[in-house]
């Protein structure tokens, strides 16, 4: 779980990264989830949009996201997901949370 204090810092590093994933019409599905989690395991942060065609509530869509790949929900605002996730190996980590 992250204090207020890690998602502050979060949200500020994401704020300058590009949506690299987006859930349209179909929603959320098991490839999709497979892929965000691949690439949380590189990147530990990943910024993903919600297209207008998208028919699911995007509060429901960005919990979906966060409990199929096994990552912390930093935020939702307006049609874009942002999630965490830290890496298994000490080594790999990339963010330092304060």
């Amino acid at each position: 779980m992250l204090t207020g204090k890690q998602k502050r810092y979060l949200r500020s590093l994401a704020h300058h990264l590009d949506p690299i994933f987006q859930v349209g019409k179909a929603g959320v599905n098991e490839a999709q989830l497979r892929s965000i989690s691949e690439a949380l395991d590189v990147r530990e942060l990943v910024k993903i949009s919600i297209l207008t065609s998208c028919e699911d509530d995007r509060f429901e869509v960005s919990e979906a996201l966060a409990s199929g790949t096994g990552a912390e929900l930093v935020q939702t605002i307006g049609k874009t997901v942002v999630l965490y996730k830290q890496a298994r190996e000490e080594k790999d980590r990339k963010i330092q949370l304060p």
